[in-house]
């Protein structure tokens, strides 16, 4: 098969968003699909028999304020500086919470909100995933 014929199929699957397509010329045959992105998930390390019973994971009550991306939290504007919000501070809609840093660029975290944070629930400087709770606070 000639090669501007697949770069034509290849720009045809790009306009129509095509995840694949198959093409067959007499006993030519071209099949053509798009990756799927593969996300990773962490794997726990499996429990020891002699490691005691882990306690359950603690569910936040009160308005939970989440992670819109993937990336690393910050806290405070920058190193040395004093954090956004602490705990027991009251917070208006809108308000800068934290910073998350995602393909460097910093995208700050507003509070959705008006409330008193009653629990940071992350660390400045921990990666967090999509739809983490970073913040807890009651209205």
């Amino acid at each position: 098969m000639d090669i501007r014929k697949i770069k034509k199929l290849i720009d045809l699957m790009i306009e129509s968003d095509l995840q694949a397509i198959e093409v067959k010329e007499g006993d030519q045959s071209i099949s053509l699909t798009r990756p799927t992105p593969v996300y990773a998930a962490p794997v726990a390390a499996a429990p020891t028999a002699t490691a005691p019973a882990a306690p359950a994971a603690k569910t936040p009550r009160g308005a939970v304020e989440t992670s819109p991306m993937v990336g690393v939290f910050y806290a405070a504007p920058s190193p040395g500086e004093a954090p956004f919000v602490n705990v027991g501070q009251t917070v208006s809609a809108g308000e800068t919470l934290g910073i998350i840093e995602a393909m460097k660029i910093m995208n700050p975290i507003e509070a959705t909100q008006s409330g008193v944070i009653e629990e940071i629930l992350v660390k400045n400087g921990e990666v967090i995933q999509f739809g983490q709770p970073l913040f807890r606070y009651r209205a």
